[in-house]
């Protein structure tokens, strides 16, 4: 497909709008990066995050994200599945990605990041991401205040480079949304921008890598890593715990849940013996999963 989205003006200014919003309600004011914050704000919005890795067979991602709705005893669920076999930068903006969704009540959802281009909510989600975890007047203010230009057309690529993963390590983007966010703003040109973009960003050996981890080793890794975590929030497995407790769910389905998320029932104090056969089954039955997701 070759007809790439552009959002017009208007739409843009809403986008705008709606993250500085959302910003603001949540307490983020000015120059202050969302980054990790991103998992508290799920947690409070009384998202159910659910993390699984789910490769697919050429070794990228199957998907970013996926919001979720469910119904029990008449009270409607929200979940988040984040795939974690994408690196953990990807991830935050995947679930800011799946925060957009949310605001604007398109309905359950699954999304590829690289949609963005050919499809007009996933180009409007991304803008609005892109724009929640770090606002274009706020960008440009900062380019402004470092280098007493908004231009940096004169500025050396390596400079540049120093100054993206500052930026990456303070405000965890994707090397590549940044250097997007740089040319939306033009303080850099076209050809700047097919330079940076054509950065070898994830090899931590590489010249952008050996700058970041010069940065900020810790941080900088951390965003450029493969989680592949499996995990559910511990307010999400206290329900499941107090579900068992109150005999709303029998005690196979309990260990069976736990196992989703490499959990034992004796790490919580319950002890069941889990026969080989059930194991076998619970493989047999992920497996499938990825196979279906491939």
């Amino acid at each position: 497909m070759n007809n790439k989205i552009v959002l017009n003006e208007l739409k843009i200014e809403n986008i705008h709008k709606l993250a500085r919003h959302k910003r603001q309600t949540l307490g983020f004011v000015g120059e202050t990066p969302i980054a990790n914050n991103i998992f508290t704000i799920i947690e409070n919005l009384d998202i159910k995050l659910l993390e699984y890795p789910i490769k697919s067979e050429d070794g990228n991602p199957a998907f970013s994200a996926a919001l979720m709705y469910s119904e029990e005893g008449g009270e409607e669920l929200v979940f988040i599945g984040l795939n974690t076999a994408d690196y953990f930068d990807k991830q935050v903006f995947a679930l800011a990605h799946e925060l957009y969704h949310f605001y604007t009540k398109t309905g359950s959802h699954l999304s590829r990041l690289e949609d963005e281009e050919h499809n007009l909510i996933e180009a409007q989600a991304n803008r609005f991401t892109a724009e929640f975890l770090l606002p274009e007047s706020i960008l440009e203010s900062i380019v402004l205040r470092e280098f007493k230009t908004s231009s940096l057309q004169k500025v050396h690529t390596k400079t540049i480079l120093r100054f993206i993963a500052r930026l990456q390590c303070t405000w965890w983007l994707p090397f590549r949304s940044l250097v997007k966010r740089l040319k939306k703003i033009n303080a850099i040109s076209e050809e700047q921008y097919t330079e940076l973009y054509a950065t070898d960003e994830r090899n931590l050996n590489s010249e952008y890598g050996r700058l970041g981890q010069a940065i900020n080793k810790d941080i900088f890794s951390k965003l450029n890593t493969t989680t592949s975590t499996t995990d559910i929030s511990p307010k999400d497995i206290e329900v499941i715990i107090r579900n068992f407790e109150d005999n709303i769910i029998e005690e196979d389905k309990f260990t069976e849940t736990l196992i989703l998320f490499h959990k034992n029932p004796d790490d919580l104090g319950y002890e069941f013996t889990i026969s080989d056969e059930d194991m076998d089954e619970f493989e047999a039955f992920f497996k499938e999963e990825r196979d279906n997701d491939s």
